[in-house]
Formats: structure tokens, sequence, C-alpha cells
């Protein structure tokens, strides 16, 4: 069921050419050019706006106006006068202050991202960047010169410091990837055929006050969630098919009495998981009423859902928008000042996407656990025939709460943490970043729990003794799955790398074909 909110058209796609046209970019698009490394091109329609809104900025630069960052200072200067022949200057100096980033450098996907959001933005117009570096931007992405970007140092309220490492090679500085190389920015560009860019009046800030860094990486994160949340609906499914549960509550008519928008796409897609399952025959259900682990997947999942659609519609917000201070509006040939820069809107559906994915993990620890009860699943304790010699599935409970214990502490809400830096000019910062990573810290934990119920459905549905053929179509895909890389377990054996195989698989996008993000 698609978001409430309008959701922009797609920017127009070519054979091998995302076209930047400033409107309608997508998270599909961000994962197209980081992931599968799609080259980026600028639109006629966005060239004429960055060009007017360039335009704007050589005229206001010299006219005597006090604007913020363009012919005044930055930070805690703001105000402080910066001399005619020193604008161009300063942008580099500008940049250079504000690299001061620390810890492992960003992942290479997650560098892509982050440039391709820069450029989204700045192709919107009200940046106000020169075009030949905007070009110089994009034909360093195209040509695989990938920036060395570290980690840590971002507050949510422009991107400052990553964004800065991310601006150094474009300016001859810094460190860069290159094929797989790490060295100089000023040897990458040259083994691309590339050449450093100079900066006018605003270019520095342009590059760097923006959230990019973050938003380019919510898009990737985003991505990831989806498919982990589309991991639990498999799992559930297999758990539904393990325990013999009751079906009643994916009824339509059920589902229609509280129609919730996540919950109702969910409740779809736990229907077409189970299609043809034998479970839909009447008398089919071991028990009048599953325990709310099991009846509660479509409300739990939904909810999750629905974070994730609230999620994708923020960073797609951020991704279409000129989230400039000062903005350039070339309509009235003005720059304004403004708080356009900050994400608070975004830090709080990644708070909320977090604590909806860990309800989700939470259901799924639950399920596993009642497939172990012989007083819930009527089958053997901890899934073993062997007996009380053998211990089954006894001890992966451990690992389940170790799992658990994580995602609980990676769900913690960090968009309130923050302090007042720049002589508490900047006094209020969402802590944005800090947000996405967390989130992003959850998804193996997410995969490992998904892969450890998976593994528990399986072996409840072998020792149900179960006709693998009577399973939903779509629960019948991922069984198999399972099976053709772990086996069923019978003599104990360690149970750690099982998971790890599955995990795998679940990585890979082995156990998977739902896309949550489009609906």
């Amino acid at each position: 069921m698609p978001s409430s909110k309008p959701r922009a058209s797609r920017a127009e796609l070519r054979a091998v050419d995302l076209t930047l046209s400033g409107r309608g970019v997508t998270v599909a698009d961000v994962v197209r050019v980081a992931r599968n490394e799609v080259s980026v091109g600028l639109s006629d329609g966005a060239r004429a706006r960055v060009e007017a809104a360039r335009a704007i900025v050589d005229r206001l630069a010299l006219a005597g106006v006090a604007i913020y960052g363009v012919n005044t200072a930055l930070g805690a200067n703001t105000g402080a006068p910066i001399p005619p022949n020193d604008l161009a200057t300063y942008q580099k100096r500008a940049v250079r202050a504000r690299a001061v980033g620390v810890g492992a450098p960003l992942k290479t996907d997650v560098v892509r991202a982050m440039m391709f959001a820069r450029a989204c933005g700045m192709a919107v117009g009200g940046s106000g960047i020169s075009p030949a570096v905007l070009d110089a931007l994009l034909a360093m992405l195209n040509a695989g010169v990938h920036p060395v970007v570290p980690a840590k140092g971002s507050i949510g309220a422009a991107d400052l410091a990553p964004l800065s490492h991310l601006a150094l090679p474009l300016l001859g500085e810094g460190r860069a990837e290159y094929r797989g190389e790490l060295m100089s920015g000023t040897e990458a560009l040259q083994r691309a055929g590339l050449r450093p860019v100079a900066l006018a009046a605003k270019d520095g800030l342009a590059l760097i006050s923006s959230n990019a860094a973050t938003v380019g990486h919510a898009a990737l994160v985003l991505t990831d969630c989806s498919d982990a949340l589309d991991t639990f609906n498999i799992a559930a499914a297999l758990s539904f098919e393990g325990f013999r549960a009751n079906l009643s509550p994916l009824d339509p008519r059920v589902q229609a009495a509280r129609p919730a928008r996540g919950q109702l796409a969910i409740a779809q897609r736990l229907r077409a998981l189970l299609s043809d399952s034998a479970l839909w025959a009447p008398g089919a259900a071991r028990r009048v009423q599953d325990p709310v682990s099991m009846r509660c997947v479509t409300q739990v999942h939904g909810a999750a859902l629905a974070a994730l659609w609230q999620a994708r519609d923020e960073v797609e917000l951020e991704l279409n928008s000129a989230a400039e201070s000062p903005l350039v509006l070339a309509e009235t040939a003005e720059m304004l000042s403004n708080g356009n820069f900050h994400t608070a809107g975004l830090a709080l559906a990644f708070d909320a996407l977090g604590l909806a994915l860990a309800q989700s993990a939470l259901l799924s620890v639950e399920r596993s656990q009642r497939l172990y009860s012989p007083a819930f699943s009527d089958l053997p304790l901890q899934l073993t025939r062997r007996g009380p010699e053998h211990s089954g599935f006894a001890t992966i409970q451990k690992t389940l709460t170790a799992l658990y214990n994580e995602v609980r502490h990676q769900a913690n809400p960090a968009s309130l943490d923050c302090l007042p830096v720049s002589e508490a000019v900047e006094d209020h910062a969402p802590m944005t970043a800090n947000v996405v990573v967390k989130t992003a810290a959850m998804v193996p934990n997410l995969r490992y729990l998904a892969a450890i119920e998976l593994l528990t459905a399986a072996q409840a549905i072998d020792l149900r003794g179960t006709d693998p053929t009577t399973l939903g179509a779509g629960v019948r895909v991922a069984y198999t799955v399972v099976r053709n890389r772990v086996p069923v377990l019978d003599e104990d054996r360690p149970l750690g790398p099982d998971a790890e195989a599955v995990a795998a698989l679940i990585a890979a996008g082995d156990i998977r074909s739902g896309d949550l993000l489009s609906r």
C-alpha cells in the first residue's frame, strides 16, 4: 500500500546514466549509483538552474551586502567580513579547516552515496555552486575516484567534517581510493585523467554545508533494513508452518477491520508467502489461538513497515531539496540565511525505525523460543528427536538473547544527545549521522536473528514430518534454500556455523524476493 505522502516521480533513466534533473531522485537511485556504479549525468534543466543560481552568487558576492559564508566568515566568526580579494581563498581554507573527521574510513558504497546525494542537492539549484565544481564532482564519481572519508565527526546539522574530507581530493588534496588502491587525492585525479578544480566564492561552503553524507548513507541503510524486515516476514511464515499456526489473523476481513497501512501490506505479503499452504484448510491449525508472537506479526511488522516508509519519505525529501544556507533564490536574486540544513525529521524517523525493528526482532526471538518448547509446539524439547542425551537447539537460545541485547541497545534513541558548539551559535543538533550509523549497526544482528529462526522453523517442519510440497509457495522456496545449505540437525553439531551460513544467504539476497520500500 502506498505512503500517504505524494511520491516524487522517478528521475529519467538512460541506458547507463542516471540523469540528474534535481527532482524525483529516489532511494533506489542512490543504491544504483552507490552499489551498481551507474554513472551520473546532469540534465539540461538542472544545469540551467545551477547556472542561474551561480550568477546570483557572483553578482551579490561583490555587492557590499553581508552574506553568510560568501563575504562574511562562518561559525563563531559569523558576520566578520572577508576581504573581496580573499573570497575564493577563504573557501579553500574553510574546507581544510573542517576536515576534522576521525575513525575508520567509510565504505566505498557509502562514499559514492554521499557524493551522489550532494550532487542531487546541488542540481536543485539553491546552492549557488559553480557549474565547473559540480561537473568535477560528477566526473570524480563517474571515474571511481572515491575520497577517504573518516566515519566520525558529523552532528547532523550539516555534515561539515565528512563532506570536507570528501571535497579535499577535488582540490588535489586529501586521500582517495582509486581502483582498489589508496593514494593522495592529487595522484588519484591524475590516474583518472582529471584535474583539481578551482573554488570561487561560496563554492567551498556549497560543497560541505549539507547533510549529504548522512542522507546518502541513510538511503543504503534503508534498503538493508527493508531487506531485513522482509526476511523476518519469511522467517515468520516458515515458523507458522513449523508451529502449525492458526492463519485466521491473516484473513483479509480481519485486516480490513483495522486498516493500518503497513499492517495491510504485511498481511498481503504473508498471504503470498503462504499461498497454497495446507494450513489454510479447515482444522489444520493446532490451536484456537496462538501466542502473540505468532498472532500479531502483521501488527508489529506493519508498524515497522510504516516506520520504514516514513524514513524513506524523509530521505527522499532531503535528496530532492535545496537544504542550503544561505539559499540562493534565482527568481528574486536573493540569498537568504535559513535552517533547512537541520534534519530533525530524518533523525526522528530513523530513531523510530530502530525501535520498530527491535520490536520485530523480539517477536522473532519469541517465535523461536515457542518452537523449542513442547508445551507450545507439541514437538520434542529443543527440537531434537534424540532425547535428553542431546542438546539440539538448547544453547543457541543464549545466542538469540545476546543478539537481541545488542539490538535493544542499538535501538536506543540518539537524536537528543547533543551539545552546543561554536560559541553556542550552533546550540542544537539532531545527531542524525549517528542515528543512521546505529541503525546500520542493527542490520547484521537482525540477519543473525532471522537466520536462527529460519533454522529453527525448518527443523520444526522436519520433525513434524511435514511434506514440503504442502508448504506455502514462498515458504517452500525459503525452506529449500535453507536445506540446500544446512542439513536437518540429528546428532549434535556446532550450530554457529549453520547460523553464519544462513545469515550469509540473507545478506546475499538469496532468501528474499519482496521489495517493501517501493510499496
